[in-house]
């Protein structure tokens, strides 16, 4: 899906600033105590999502973020399907004080790729 001009820069800006994590790290995170989150649409989530992960649509995650992850301590793996709302919503909440908010380079259709190759 082509994405507008401005979108685009600020998605780039994001990965520029965040930290971007192997989807072959993110097994060992999770079992470390990090969060996977899912900032994708519910319609997106429901069809399929990492095992174990939470569930936050990016449009609501500044507002319920507090309620859900209340340690900004706590390592945040966003993730969307690509990278852009990822890179965008890990920038997001570290705005918000979460120093470990991360993203997962290629999201999920990356992620899945490696777990279905193994």
């Amino acid at each position: 899906m082509p994405y507008t001009e401005k979108f685009q820069s600020m998605a780039d800006a994001a990965r520029a600033r965040v930290t971007e994590v192997a989807p072959a790290d993110v097994a060992g995170l999770m079992a470390e105590g990090a969060i996977a989150l899912d900032i994708r649409d519910p319609d997106e989530h429901a069809k399929f999502h990492i095992p174990g992960s939470k569930h936050l649509s990016r449009g609501k995650l500044e507002m319920n973020v507090e309620e859900m992850i209340t340690d900004l301590d706590t390592v945040i793996l966003c993730y969307c399907n690509a990278y852009n709302r990822g890179a965008l919503s890990a920038a997001s909440l570290q705005d918000m004080g979460y120093k470990n908010a991360r993203f997962i380079g290629g999201g999920l259709n990356a992620w899945r790729q490696l777990t279905e190759a193994s």
